[in-house]
């Protein structure tokens, strides 16, 4: 049965977003949960869709692995996001491996039970036709930002996703991004290198752009960051 905090993290998914409480219960009910230690597998690239997952609490690092076994992240995942995006709607395999990088609790809901409950609820899968077409455009941008901006604008973006994502506003006005990122994750997150991140991060810091708080969170200006997008396009 579900519970309110089970059913918030729900309807706080962009999938669920327009579904009301009678509309999102019966699929709670198709939920199993299950808890993950650091450094678990959840599943591994190339094996076959049959599962997607809800984070409840911890992180979960999505990434690939080329022929060479390099390693490039492309996500880390906190409570409330669902993976992988495209399970329910598409046939294959997966298409990264998925590893929890923070002890995590986890929803899971088998695509077959889903996939049933969506034919016997044809009103339902048109709300969620409708949020798929929103989130298509959101990754069509994202596409567009990486054939039409250079590895400099790509990190800027980056970080204003991961405030975006992961960051909470200070007293200063300044985004603290409370999820930890290697030098090497940020890199991986758009296939450039530790040394250009680093480059990077350091000529931020000395414009004042960004900076580090006592616990060595990532603090940064965020609109001070859209404004170096505004200057170099215009």
């Amino acid at each position: 049965m579900a519970n309110d905090s089970m059913r918030e993290l729900f309807q706080s998914l962009p999938l669920f977003k327009d579904l009301s409480t009678e509309e999102i219960d019966p699929i709670l009910s198709l939920t199993n949960s299950q808890v993950y230690p650091r450094g678990a597998h959840i599943f591994m690239q190339d094996e076959p869709i049959t599962t997607v997952y809800f984070i409840k609490s911890g992180s979960v690092k999505i990434y690939k692995t080329d022929i060479h076994g390099k390693e490039q992240i492309v996500n880390v995942l906190t409570k409330g996001d669902m993976f992988p995006h495209q399970g329910f709607f598409r046939q294959g395999n997966y298409p990264a491996h998925a590893e929890v990088a923070e002890h995590a609790d986890i929803y899971s809901l088998p695509i077959k039970t889903f996939e049933n409950f969506l034919v016997q609820n044809p009103s339902i899968s048109i709300k969620l036709i409708h949020v798929l077409g929103e989130l298509i455009i959101d990754l069509q941008k994202r596409l567009e930002q990486q054939i039409l901006h250079n590895t400099y604008e790509q990190i800027i973006m980056l970080l204003l996703r991961l405030a975006d994502r992961h960051g909470k506003k200070n007293s200063t006005g300044w985004i603290t991004i409370d999820t930890a990122f290697s030098n090497q994750q940020l890199a991986n997150m758009i296939g450039s290198s530790r040394e250009t991140i680093s480059r990077t991060l350091s000529k931020l810091k000395k414009q004042q752009i960004i900076t580090k708080d006592s616990s060595g969170n990532l603090m940064l200006d965020k609109d001070k960051l859209n404004q170096l997008l505004f200057i170099d396009h215009y």
